[in-house]
C-alpha cells in the first residue's frame, strides 16, 4: 500500500504532463524549424538564422513568459518587415554586414519592448475584446490554411494578399502534382484517423515520422515532391549590435516591436485554455523583450508569438513551456546532428499537420453565439476577420483594436439618462419605466440620473437629454443624481455649469446629489462647489427628496437658492 497516495498521484500527473509536452515539443519542432528557416529567406537572410531564432528566443520566453503554450520564434510579418529594414540598411546584401544589422535590429526590438514595460504600456493589449479576438483567430486560421494549400497541391504562387492568393491558387489547380497531393492526403488520413480512434496518441509525430520515412524509402524528392531540404549545421557565434546603425533602424524596429507585442498577446490569448492563468501583458513585454535581446547576441532575427506553431503545441497536447524547451532542444540538435533527417520531410506532410491543427481557430458557432447576443459585437468580430484577411496580421490587429474602440465609443457616447422615482409604500428609488407605472414622483422636483463617466464624447448627449427632460417636466428643482458617475472630465464639467445657468434662466434650481469623491474634487477645483454651496450639494437622493419636501413648506425659499 502506498503511504503517500497524494504524492504518487502528483508524480503520475507530472509524468503525464511531461510526456505530452515532449510529444508536443517534438511535433512543434517539425513545424517551427522549417517555417523559421523560410521566414529567414523572406528577410533575405541565410536559412540558419531561422534555426537560431527558434532556439535562443524560445528558451528565454519559456523561462519568462506568462503563457503556458505560446511558441515564440519568427513570424511571416516579422520576416517581411525585417527584410525591408535590412534591405535599407545593407543595400549591397553583404553577408557580414547583414549579420551585424540583424543583431542591431533584433536588439532594438527587444529594447523597445522592455522600455514599453517600464512605461507600463501592457494595458494596450486590453483593447482587444473577446468578439474581436474570435474574429482575429478566424482570420489567422484562414490565412494559415490558405498559406499551406499550395504545398498540399505542389504548386507555386506569388503571394500578394489573401484574396489575390485565393484566386491564384484556383488558377493553378490544374498544375497540381498528384503525387504531392497523395502524400498530403495520406497525412490527413493518419492525423484524422488517429485523432478519432486513438485520441491520446501522438498522431502528428507519427505523421511526420511516416512522411520522412516515406520520402527516404521511395525517394520522393527525385519524383518531384518538394521537401524541406538541406539544413546547415553548427551553433551561431556571438554578434554585437552596431551603434552606428541604431538611428537608421529605429523607425522600423518600433513598428516591429509593436507587431511582436500585439501578435504575441493576441495569439497567447487565443490559445489560453479555461484552466490556464490569464495572460499578463506586462510580463509578455518583459519576456519577448528579453527573448529578442538575447536572440540578437546569437544571430536571431526579431521574433514573437507564432499562431500556427502554437496551434500545433496546443493541439498536440502541450501543457507547459516545457514543450517550447523541447522544441528549442530539437533546434539545437538539428543544428548539430539531425539536419539531414529533417531535411527529408515533405512540405506536403508539414502543410497537412499545420492545417489540421490550425483549422480549429475558425469557429463559426462562436460567431453565431455572439450574433445571438449582440449584433454590434458580431460586426466587430467580422471586421476583425476581414482586417486580417485584407491588411495582414499586424494591420488586421490594428483594425480590430480600432473596431473595439469605435464600439466602446458608441457605448459610452450614449450613456443612460434616467428619471428617478420612488416605489409606492417602500423606500426604493429606481428609474421610471412602463413596468412600474405606480412609482411616485414629486411635483416640482425632477431627479435625473446619468450613468457612467462623463467626458467630452458623451457630454453633449447628456446635456441634450437633461435639457429635453427639463423642458418636458418644467421642474422647480433639477436634482442631478451623480451617484453612478465615477468621474467628470473638463468638458462635462462645463456642461454642468451651463446646465446650472440655463436652469436658473428658466426659473429652476440645480442640485448636485451623491457626488463620488473624484467627481466632487473636480467640482470643487472648478469653483462650482463654492458657487452652489452646501445647500445645493446633497449627500444622496433621499436627502434631496427630504430637503425638497421641507422647502416646499417655505414659499420662495427654493427660488432664492439659485440666485
Amino acid at each position: 500500500m502506498n503511504p503517500h497516495p497524494t504524492d504518487a498521484k502528483a508524480t503520475r500527473s507530472g509524468t503525464t504532463t511531461l510526456r505530452f509536452d515532449m510529444i508536443a515539443g517534438v511535433t512543434a519542432a517539425a513545424v517551427v524549424l522549417p517555417k523559421a528557416m523560410a521566414y529567414a529567406t523572406v528577410a533575405g537572410l541565410p536559412v540558419a538564422v531561422g534555426l537560431y531564432t527558434a532556439f535562443t528566443p524560445m528558451v528565454i520566453y519559456a523561462l519568462l513568459g506568462s503563457s503556458r503554450v505560446l511558441s515564440v520564434s519568427s513570424t511571416t510579418t516579422l520576416g517581411i518587415l525585417a527584410g525591408t529594414q535590412l534591405g535599407l540598411a545593407v543595400p549591397d546584401g553583404d553577408p557580414a554586414k547583414l549579420v551585424t544589422a540583424t543583431a542591431t535590429l533584433t536588439a532594438l526590438v527587444g529594447a523597445m519592448l522592455l522600455l514599453a514595460r517600464v512605461m507600463r504600456l501592457g494595458f494596450a493589449a486590453n483593447f482587444i475584446s473577446a468578439p474581436v479576438l474570435t474574429g482575429f483567430k478566424a482570420g489567422i486560421g484562414l490565412v494559415i490554411v490558405l498559406d499551406q494549400i499550395p504545398k498540399l497541391l505542389g504548386i507555386h504562387i506569388t503571394k500578394q494578399g489573401f484574396f489575390h492568393d485565393l484566386l491564384s491558387v484556383a488558377h493553378h489547380v490544374p498544375e497540381t502534382s498528384l503525387l504531392t497531393l497523395a502524400v498530403a492526403a495520406a497525412t490527413f488520413l493518419v492525423l484524422i484517423g488517429m485523432e478519432r480512434f486513438l485520441p491520446h496518441s501522438p498522431a502528428p509525430l507519427v505523421a511526420i515520422g511516416g512522411g520522412i520515412a516515406t520520402a527516404w524509402f521511395f525517394g520522393l524528392q527525385g519524383l518531384g515532391v518538394s521537401t524541406v531540404g538541406l539544413i546547415p549545421q553548427g551553433f551561431p557565434s556571438i554578434t554585437l549590435p552596431d551603434l552606428a546603425l541604431v538611428e537608421q533602424l529605429v523607425p522600423g524596429a518600433l513598428g516591429m516591436a509593436l507587431m511582436s507585442f500585439t501578435e504575441t498577446v493576441a495569439v497567447g490569448r487565443a490559445f489560453t485554455a479555461p484552466g490556464d492563468p490569464p495572460l499578463n501583458a506586462n510580463r509578455e513585454l518583459v519576456a519577448t523583450g528579453a527573448a529578442n535581446l538575447g536572440g540578437a547576441l546569437f544571430g536571431a532575427m526579431p521574433g514573437g508569438g507564432g499562431a500556427s506553431q502554437t496551434a500545433v503545441v496546443r493541439a498536440a497536447g502541450g501543457r507547459s513551456q516545457k514543450a517550447s524547451l523541447v522544441t528549442a532542444s530539437a533546434a539545437a540538435a538539428t543544428m548539430l546532428l539531425l539536419a539531414p533527417l529533417l531535411g527529408l520531410l515533405p512540405n506536403a506532410t508539414l502543410a497537412a499537420v499545420v492545417i489540421v491543427y490550425s483549422i480549429g481557430l475558425i469557429q463559426p458557432l462562436e460567431f453565431l453565439a455572439i450574433r445571438s447576443v449582440r449584433t454590434m459585437e458580431f460586426r466587430w468580430a467580422v471586421m476583425a476577420t476581414l482586417g486580417v484577411l485584407i491588411f495582414g496580421t499586424l494591420k488586421g490587429i490594428v483594425v480590430a483594436i480600432i473596431a473595439s474602440l469605435i464600439g466602446l465609443a458608441s457605448q459610452v457616447a450614449y450613456p443612460r439618462v434616467s428619471v428617478i422615482g420612488r416605489k409606492r409604500g417602500a423606500d426604493v428609488l429606481r428609474p421610471l419605466s412602463p413596468e412600474h407605472p405606480d412609482d411616485e414622483t414629486f411635483e416640482g422636483l425632477l431627479i435625473v440620473r446619468p450613468e457612467g463617466r462623463l467626458f467630452f464624447v458623451n457630454a453633449p448627449y447628456v446635456a441634450e437629454q437633461i435639457g429635453a427632460l427639463v423642458a418636458q417636466h418644467k421642474p422647480r428643482v433639477l436634482a442631478l443624481d451623480m451617484s453612478r458617475v465615477p468621474d467628470v472630465e473638463y468638458s462635462a464639467l462645463q456642461m454642468l455649469i451651463e446646465s446650472d445657468k440655463r436652469a436658473i434662466e428658466r426659473g429652476a434650481v440645480v442640485w448636485l446629489v451623491g457626488l463620488n469623491p473624484g467627481a466632487l474634487e473636480v467640482v470643487r477645483n472648478a469653483g462650482l462647489g463654492e458657487r452652489m454651496g452646501r445647500e445645493r450639494m446633497l449627500f444622496n437622493t433621499r436627502a434631496a427628496i427630504e430637503r425638497y419636501q421641507a422647502l416646499k413648506r417655505k414659499p420662495g425659499v427654493i427660488a432664492d437658492e439659485g440666485k
